[in-house]
């Protein structure tokens, strides 16, 4: 995910600050989930495990989940300050040559919900971090390598080179852009301004609304991912990922506006407004790339489900609904696709019998895409019940209720979202009581489209028709398009 990508060179420096390189041993573990060091909220662990080859530090293996339970309120929009949001782990060694840090293990143990699925994924990240480093360390004795610094630099400084050529492509000037998006009680403003000057892209967030007192604040190393993400996806889409690619790009934004927020702001569902730095670029550079933007989508939504399986197990978990996608130049957008971040869900009979709900209905939402020569992704509806005969704990981060995905160059919006529950429409960010048999209803935000509606191919319009995906109505009112039967 771009959260990840985008923020683990920062994470590592901190990591380096506080044990420098000299000072690590084989068998060493550091981890931290601190947002201002990581990805921006507690729920995510870092962890990263030096590799040596002998006696010889060569690299870093790097892994980062989101873990389902790190105590305080839960995985939550609603925490008023980052100390009610859970453990916030300094810099500290999971892992101290080969030895577990147990008393760690113990003090997280004690204060999640679930501990067995924390600590499995603890020790997840700590396999995971020792596989990829036994996988490099073969890599280097297939081909004689003893050392990795010519390669880096080589991927590195080569990526740097392409990024740059890219972005001296784009003409030099100021791009702006400024969006309205959901806020707690009210909309927030977030506004972008891109200075391109020769082969280097300066993005600044002046103007855009300040910190709130829920948790929905974004630091900065969160928002410069997605900077870094939405100039990648128009420029070198397909080089992977690493600091040479993103070098050329920088990112500030005033102390405290919501995408540079500073402890102690809570920032739990820094997502809800940190993914919109995406299309807020996107929009900045439509007039510049027009053919290489991308129509807004409508973004997942998030439903955390805390409290008691039926057959007395704790439950923490996770659902992710996603909206439809954004349509592009010469594309449709998809339906129900995640964007710009990539988390899905297991199957819902896996989902039922990890949290003892049941899905009463999931289908696509016809005409929720928005229209254009290109159209954006349909949304999808499903209601979900509270089968576990107790009460559930269920934090919600929806997005796109107020305002739904902007489409681009004459492309019109998607549909909104709204979330339910017991058919009464509540605040999307909230954290609610299902009692057992409760239902609650999720309506996921079309994607915007792309292009005047009235150029779109009606082969295309009539096989929308015809698959559901556009109703006769629609097609009249929104393409000119009469259909008798």
């Amino acid at each position: 995910v771009p959260s990840f990508t985008g923020t683990g060179v920062a994470t590592v420096r901190h990591m380096l600050n506080k044990f420098p390189a000299e000072t690590l041993r084989p068998g060493d573990v550091i981890a931290t989930n601190d947002p201002w060091m990581g990805t921006g909220h507690v729920y995510d662990i870092n962890v990263v495990r030096p590799i040596f080859l002998g006696d010889k530090l060569v690299a870093f293996t790097l892994s980062i989940t989101h873990l389902p339970d790190i105590g305080g309120l839960g995985f939550s929009a609603t925490g008023r300050s980052i100390y009610e949001e859970g453990l916030r782990l300094p810099i500290c060694k999971m892992v101290d040559r080969g030895v577990l840090n147990h008393e760690l293990f113990e003090l997280i143990a004690t204060n999640v919900r679930v501990p067995e699925q924390t600590l499995g994924d603890l020790h997840a990240n700590l396999s995971c971090t020792e596989v990829g480093g036994r996988l490099l360390l073969e890599f280097m004795e297939e081909y004689g390598i003893e050392d990795l610094t010519p390669l880096a630099d080589a991927i590195i400084e080569g990526s740097a080179r392409a990024m740059r050529v890219k972005i001296a492509e784009i003409p030099d000037g100021t791009y702006e852009n400024r969006i309205q998006i959901d806020g707690h009680t009210e909309p927030l403003t977030l506004a972008c301004r891109l200075e391109v000057r020769g082969d280097g892209i300066e993005a600044d967030f002046d103007g855009t609304s300040p910190v709130v007192d829920v948790g929905i604040n974004v630091p900065l190393t969160y928002s410069r991912a997605f900077v870094m993400y939405a100039v990648k996806c128009v420029t070198i889409p397909n080089i992977p990922n690493n600091m040479g690619s993103v070098s050329p790009i920088r990112v500030t934004g005033p102390e405290n506006c919501i995408l540079n927020a500073q402890p102690p702001y809570p920032t739990g569902g820094r997502h809800t407004v940190g993914h919109f730095v995406a299309p807020l670029v996107m929009g900045a550079l439509a007039d510049a790339l027009p053919d290489r933007v991308q129509a807004d989508s409508g973004m997942i939504s998030l439903i955390n489900v805390q409290g008691t399986h039926r057959d007395g197990r704790g439950v923490s978990s996770i659902y992710y609904s996603s909206g439809g996608y954004g349509a592009l130049d010469g594309r449709d957008g998809l339906a129900a696709v995640p964007h710009p971040a990539n988390m899905i869900v297991p199957p819902v009979e896996v989902w039922e019998n990890l949290t003892s709900t049941t899905f009463e209905s999931k289908h696509l939402l016809i005409d929720s895409g928005g229209p254009g020569q290109h159209r954006g992704g349909l949304g999808q509806e499903f209601m979900m019940r509270n089968d576990s005969t107790h009460p559930l704990t269920i934090s919600c981060f929806a997005t796109r209720t107020q305002f739904p995905a902007l489409g681009m160059h004459d492309g019109k919006p998607g549909g909104p979202r709204q979330l339910r529950i017991n058919g009464d429409i509540v605040p999307p960010k909230g954290r609610y009581v299902l009692q057992p048999g409760d239902v609650v209803t999720l309506r996921d935000a079309g994607g915007g489209g792309y292009g005047d509606p009235g150029a779109r191919d009606r082969r295309h319009l009539a096989r929308d028709i015809i698959e559901g995906a556009v109703s006769r109505e629609a097609a009249a009112r929104d393409y000119g398009m009469v259909v008798e039967a």
